[in-house]
């Protein structure tokens, strides 16, 4: 009992000696990914709940990939869209459950694809191609303010950014419009 007593004494004696290191992962900052930020902003649920349903969606997700520059939606923008992005065009012909659920799927793809721009950073006077094969996004600045930066961007014209998160993986930008995918 006595060396019992004496072993259950010296072990955290022994231990010193052999110190682990363990860092604490509630000190270290990380910044978040392109998924994390689209997690949490509220105002952008409606652009999220379209784009995980998407393979393509898994780069949001993937801080090591080529950082990538999202173009999100605020909810009010795609409620105002009097068609929906799983709607498309309007159709011209009847067809079969199957059918619109490829099609839907389809135009969400082709939306979804027109809000992402394949790298970043990005200048707020240029153009940039998307995903969306053969679609391009230009980026004018307005004419008020000094600065060259993303508060004064004008995307197509008509849709302004409302808002910057920056990720690990890229730049997600809010905007009060939706990007056309026809």
């Amino acid at each position: 009992m006595r060396f019992q007593l004496c072993g259950i004494l010296a072990l955290p004696l022994l231990a010193l000696g052999e110190q682990i290191v363990v860092k604490n992962p509630i000190t270290q900052q990380t910044m978040p990914t392109l998924a994390d930020l689209l997690t949490i902003e509220q105002t952008t649920s409606i652009f999220y709940s379209y784009a995980r349903e998407l393979t393509s969606s898994n780069v949001f997700s993937d801080s090591g990939a080529s950082p990538i520059t999202l173009l999100v939606p605020t909810n009010k923008a795609v409620m105002a869209l009097s068609r929906k992005p799983h709607q498309g065009p309007a159709p011209d012909i009847v067809i079969t459950d199957e059918e619109f659920d490829s099609k839907s799927k389809e135009n969400v793809e082709r939306w979804v694809s027109a809000h992402i721009i394949p790298q970043s950073p990005i200048a707020f006077d240029q153009t940039y191609p998307t995903l969306l094969d053969g679609k391009t996004i230009t980026f004018t600045q307005s004419k008020k303010g000094d600065t060259d930066d993303w508060s004064r961007a004008v995307i197509e014209g008509k849709v302004h950014i409302i808002g910057k998160r920056e990720a690990s993986n890229g730049v997600l930008f809010l905007i009060d419009g939706t990007i056309p995918s026809d």
